[in-house]
């Protein structure tokens, strides 16, 4: 015969005794325990269940006359990217290919190039010669602007991406480059606010606010320069 090992039976715990001059304490019954049980846990969720359902079906309809009427969207939106310039018209795009390779869905091609003396897009060394984002592709993250080192990539609010031709959902490097504002020069042309620092700190150099380059730059940059230079002295406490 197999052997069956024998269990003790569980013994029911005494009451406590109650104290003296107090009627004894009565147990609720299991049946009343868990129907107190099924009233505080089970019923409010599937109140709440049905108030967010009728709230959704009784609530007046809001039409959208787009896009003959455009709201306007936050302010932090994600939308279409822009390669932005410095105040002089160069690019801010160094052609490290970090957004490239920080982008999950592999819509970014960039392919940099070296700046020469005659001709300067940028900056320090190198420029994105080839920049391409493929809007197909594209799930609006913000990735490749937080790996940007330069801030050379943004993006607007700008939404309107449909179209009828895959082709023309691919980007490229002039679709995506801010216009020039009143007092930049297009590139390529030498570098008009001092050294590679100073483009990277976003300070002016002290040559730049002389008189006899002043001639040389155009009178837009002067005057945010010098705005930008009485800023500064004012945060320091000159």
């Amino acid at each position: 015969m197999p052997y069956r090992r024998s269990v003790p039976r569980r013994t029911r715990r005494s009451p406590r005794p109650s104290p003296p001059g107090k009627a004894p304490r009565e147990s609720p019954t299991p049946t009343s325990g868990r129907r107190v049980m099924v009233v505080r846990n089970l019923l409010p969720k599937p109140l709440r269940g049905f108030a967010v359902t009728f709230g959704t079906m009784f609530r007046r309809v809001n039409t959208e006359q787009y896009p003959d009427e455009k709201k306007p969207t936050m302010p932090r939106y994600h939308g279409r990217h822009v390669l932005n310039r410095h105040p002089d018209g160069l690019e801010k795009c160094i052609g490290c290919e970090l957004c490239a390779w920080a982008c999950p869905a592999d819509a970014i091609y960039v392919e940099g190039a070296d700046n020469t003396e005659e001709e300067r897009y940028s900056p320090g060394e190198r420029y994105g010669r080839v920049y391409q984002i493929n809007y197909l592709r594209c799930i609006f993250c913000g990735l490749c602007i937080e790996a940007c080192p330069t801030r050379a990539l943004t993006m607007s609010n700008e939404y309107e991406l449909a179209d009828d031709n895959r082709a023309d959902l691919i980007y490229t490097k002039e679709q995506l480059l801010a216009p020039l504002a009143p007092g930049m020069e297009p590139p390529p042309h030498p570098m008009r606010l001092g050294d590679t620092k100073d483009y990277y700190r976003g300070t002016p150099a002290a040559h730049m606010l002389s008189g006899d380059l002043e001639a040389a730059a155009p009178d837009a940059i002067i005057a945010r320069e010098r705005e930008h230079s009485v800023v500064q002295e004012r945060a320091e406490g000159r």
